[in-house]
């Protein structure tokens, strides 16, 4: 499985400017709103933050993982995004995150969902990419970076 097979160049954000937890996933939704019309912001910003409640998904190390799952979704979509200066998301190593990936998906493609989760997982274990990740210099070279892995 790769990455690139459920992420687009549109939905991968080399800047983020977000200084809260909130912020950042507005910031996230954001180009999948706008990509997807049909889709109402507020009511997968409310998953997102009701996943949240439940656990955060800063997973430490820098890395937050923010997912939910939508009825309304006919595919998984994939977000990518990092924040040079680094924002509290209540990470579990209550260190600030810098890599986001933010994964949406209908509510009947579980298996395929958890698959991502761990896909994402693994790259993210991996320094060498880390630091790709976060020194790629454009959109473009952050895409050739994500849509190959």
């Amino acid at each position: 499985m790769k990455l690139g097979e459920y992420l687009e160049k549109e939905l991968v954000l080399p800047e983020l400017t977000a200084s809260t937890k909130q912020e950042a996933l507005a910031e996230l939704l954001a180009p999948v709103v706008e990509k997807n019309p049909a889709l109402d912001a507020e009511e997968v910003f409310n998953v997102l933050m009701e996943r949240e409640a439940l656990g955060t998904t800063g997973i430490g190390n820098g890395i937050a993982i923010p997912h939910g799952k939508l009825p309304s979704l006919d595919k998984i979509v994939v977000v990518a995004g990092r924040s040079f200066e680094g924002l509290d998301f209540d990470a579990l190593d209550q260190k600030p995150c810098k890599i986001f990936f933010m994964v949406l998906a209908p509510e009947n493609v579980a298996g395929t969902h958890l698959r991502i989760l761990a896909q994402i997982s693994r790259l993210l274990k991996d320094d060498d990419f880390k630091q790709l990740f976060m020194e790629s210099d454009s959109q473009d070279a952050l895409w050739n970076l994500l849509s190959a892995a």
